[in-house]
């Protein structure tokens, strides 16, 4: 089988990828090792552990790509309202959508919403899908690429991109170099109920072992569930993952200094062990990575998926350009426009959580002292403020027209 351009992974960022070429116009092959078919959804069913924040950005981008409306079918929660404290000090500082007149800072939903959502839509395009189809091989042929997978199928095309996550075979296999470090720390995920509401407000404490961020989740039989990301040591981590859920609550509960009352119940834990990662380059002669093939970022403040939707979005956009003015797609120059518009955004990020992680998780007195000043005079700095609150809507910088206003 041959295609003009074939995505590897349908996961979120490659599912949004294949809708928005297919806007410009472009007809791609998206391979899955899944089913690629969306799950009925029950609301009464228990939350997804893993959960995305979403920024503004990514809701315009899955509006525009017509998946927004399946997200708010199935669950969702928007937040208003950001509230850091430091567990070691007394510095807090305190965001608000109302410093920049919106009325969201973002939304809280389940990954898998997000994906099925992006699958529904993919079934009503006319995007050419191919499921249980999982890479085994893949090399260079002219100015082809050969994609063998495991059940000895056979796939060409001149333009190949990997959007198939943090462990790309993609990646692996065409031997991109990456840039890595292990953060020798485990998140610990899982959705809990609160004896008091969440009040829309994503809630992080910084502690000596790492960031505990309680994530507001809608409600389920109007009880109230928030999901939390539970950055710590891998030796507290597998102790804390061998507690009983009675045991794991009140430990929970005292870390986050019980801001909203008792932790009452948990849901089934996953810990994650956290690494940090970024290829060398995101594009190569007939290749690109997007996502997380191309970079992974701690999950301190969720952005890891509204960055590989901005990826998606530019992708597509510099395709249909190029496509336009007669360019071969999978020329390098073309692809290189991509990297070019992604690669110091998504460094900056990354190193801007880096420098913030880093900052929390020093014993220095001197650090101390400084972050909690600092957290008391940044916080009556409305401005300031405000400039933050933009960066985490995603709205500063090259957008794509896929996230701009309209």
């Amino acid at each position: 089988m041959r295609a003009d351009l074939i995505i590897v992974g349908a996961g979120m960022v490659g599912s949004a990828l294949a809708l928005a070429l297919r806007q410009q116009g472009l007809e791609c092959l998206l391979v899955d090792g899944g089913s690629l078919q969306a799950e009925p959804f029950d609301a009464a069913s228990a939350y997804e552990p893993r959960v995305s924040a979403l920024s503004m950005a990514s809701q315009r981008i899955l509006e525009r790509l017509g998946a927004w409306p399946g997200v708010l079918a199935r669950r969702s929660c928007p937040y208003r309202d950001m509230y850091v404290w430091d567990g070691s000090g007394t510095g807090n500082i305190h965001f608000s959508a109302a410093s920049v007149h919106a009325d969201t800072l973002g939304h809280i939903v389940e990954n898998r919403v997000v994906q099925d959502a992006l699958l529904e839509r993919l079934h009503d395009s006319d995007v050419a899908l191919l499921a249980t189809a999982r890479l085994e091989r893949l090399r260079h042929s002219g100015d082809e690429w050969l994609l063998t997978l495991a059940d000895g199928r056979e796939l060409r095309t001149p333009l190949v991109v990997a959007a198939d996550g943090a462990n790309s075979a993609v990646r692996r296999l065409a031997g991109c170099e990456t840039r890595e470090w292990d953060y020798l720390h485990h998140a610990i995920v899982t959705s809990v109920r609160c004896a008091a509401a969440h009040q829309a407000t994503a809630w992080q404490r910084f502690t000596d072992d790492g960031p505990l961020a309680f994530l507001p989740l809608g409600e389920r039989n109007g009880e109230h569930w928030c999901s939390i990301v539970w950055s710590t040591t891998p030796e507290e981590a597998s102790e804390l993952m061998a507690l009983s859920d009675e045991a794991f609550c009140s430990a929970l509960g005292q870390a986050f200094e019980h801001r909203l009352g008792e932790v009452l119940q948990a849901d089934r834990r996953l810990c994650i062990p956290l690494r940090q990662r970024h290829a060398k380059r995101y594009v190569e002669p007939g290749l690109a990575l997007i996502g997380d093939a191309a970079h992974t970022i701690h999950p301190l403040a969720g952005q890891g998926v509204n960055l590989g939707f901005l990826d998606a979005a530019v992708l597509a956009e510099v395709l249909g350009q190029a496509a336009g003015r007669g360019e071969r797609l999978a020329d390098e120059r073309v692809l290189s426009r991509y990297e070019r518009r992604r690669m110091p955004h998504n460094l900056a990020m990354m190193a801007a959580m880096e420098g913030f992680q880093r900052l929390f998780q020093s014993d220095s007195l001197t650090l101390r002292l400084l972050r909690n000043t600092g957290l008391g005079l940044v916080d009556g700095l409305d401005e300031a403020k405000a400039l933050f609150v933009r960066q985490a809507l995603g709205l500063s910088g090259d957008l794509p027209e896929l996230a701009r206003a309209r």
